[in-house]
């Protein structure tokens, strides 16, 4: 059978209730072999078969066109329907019912909702049978209606999926270029921060150093920027984000390290700090200093400038929790719901402030440790808050 005939075939199969309303149609008409078959101008392919006769055809079954009456439907695209050959004077002499020995038939046109004729629904019995009375025809018609709208609807399908399967593969392929492009970058860019280090500690001129610690701030920017890609696109192909959770006692100097170095990168920004001193916990140290790092870059990014960022960080009730807040226009619910998306950012936000992957990579860091993260935002400003069990 032809690859463009077993595709019809199949597309008839794939529908589940072919079976069903093949019965039905036997038992509605009374005739005890129905069909759907594909009808061409050179073939004739059974589909579907319902046979309470023994004919012989199953799915895939061929028969000359020239010898059945679908090919008269096909030309006239008209249902032809027969109580009984003996008493018909259009077919009792015809060709077709001598072949087959039936004398009850019917064959109700099957067409795409674009118009294209695919084929037939039919039946026959070699006893009369009455057809073309009270309401079996419309009942076949809409049957075969029934059927075009299904082929649509499984081919609208099957076209979905197969872009969805294509969009996926280039998704994935893109996340692993990404990956892989982020994995290359950190070499060069950890010679251009050791490069800046030797340079402002070699020049003392104040021009030389400004310049230097502009090269240092914009490395360290990128160097998050691929932190972050890298995570995302771990935790997208499946690996998720490496944590090495273990006890730790001087997470408040970890923490102080990220703040003072944001610091640095911000020098006409203020934060006020206050961290409990002597921090234990069973943790990553520099996954929480990633998650307060991209905090910390999100409030100055996004806060009122003249005012100062202000980070909390204690035990509370045997949790541990981290705060930072901001000044600043207060986030709307539907905003806030949004925020922990990947690349996700909010359309008044300019479109060098990164990748929208800060925020995501936070709540990933939080889900890790065992935490959570939210926010609270209103006139007094905005506050972002991860608290996770201590013990």
């Amino acid at each position: 059978m032809p690859d463009s005939l077993s595709s019809h075939v199949r597309e008839i199969q794939a529908i589940a209730a072919v079976p069903r309303m093949l019965e039905t149609v036997a038992a509605l008409t009374g005739l005890r072999f129905v069909c759907i078959a594909h009808v061409t101008s050179d073939s004739w392919t059974a589909c579907a078969v319902h046979d309470g006769l023994g004919f012989g055809l199953v799915p895939g079954a061929a028969l000359d066109v020239t010898t059945t009456l679908c090919e008269e439907v096909r030309d006239s695209r008209q249902a032809v329907v027969i109580d009984c050959v003996r008493d018909s004077e259009c077919y009792r002499d015809h060709h077709t019912p001598r072949i087959y020995g039936f004398q009850s038939y019917f064959s109700i046109p099957i067409f795409r909702p674009d118009g294209f004729y695919f084929g037939t629904l039919c039946g026959l019995d070699p006893e009369p049978a009455r057809l073309s009375e009270g309401p079996i025809i419309p009942a076949l018609t809409l049957f075969a209606e029934l059927v075009s709208r299904q082929l649509e609807t499984e081919r609208s399908l099957s076209a979905a999926r197969t872009a969805l399967l294509s969009e996926r593969d280039t998704a994935e392929l893109r996340e692993q270029f990404i990956a892989v492009l982020g994995h290359d970058l950190r070499t060069p860019l950890s010679a251009i921060l050791t490069g800046a280090e030797l340079l402002a500690r070699r020049h003392d001129d104040p021009m030389t150093r400004q310049l230097v610690e502009r090269m240092r701030s914009s490395a360290l920017r990128m160097s998050g920027l691929v932190d972050n890609v890298v995570d995302f696109t771990r935790g997208r192909m499946g690996s998720g984000l490496v944590l090495d959770l273990a006890r730790h006692a001087d997470i408040d100097r970890v923490l102080e390290q990220v703040i003072e170095e944001l610091r640095s990168v911000y020098p006409g920004r203020a934060i006020a700090s206050s961290i409990e001193r002597g921090l234990a916990l069973r943790c990553d140290p520099q996954r929480l200093a990633q998650l307060l790092s991209n905090l910390l870059k999100n409030a100055l990014v996004h806060g009122a400038e003249g005012c100062p960022i202000e980070v909390r960080v204690d035990i509370d009730d045997s949790r541990f929790v981290l705060e930072v807040r901001n000044e600043g226009p207060d986030l709307s619910p539907d905003v806030i719901a949004q925020l922990f998306k990947p690349y996700w950012r909010a359309r008044s936000r300019s479109r060098d402030d990164g990748l929208g992957l800060g925020l995501y990579i936070v709540d990933q860091i939080a889900q890790g440790h065992g935490g959570t993260i939210g926010v609270r935002s209103g006139a007094n400003g905005t506050t972002f808050t991860f608290s996770m069990p201590v013990a």
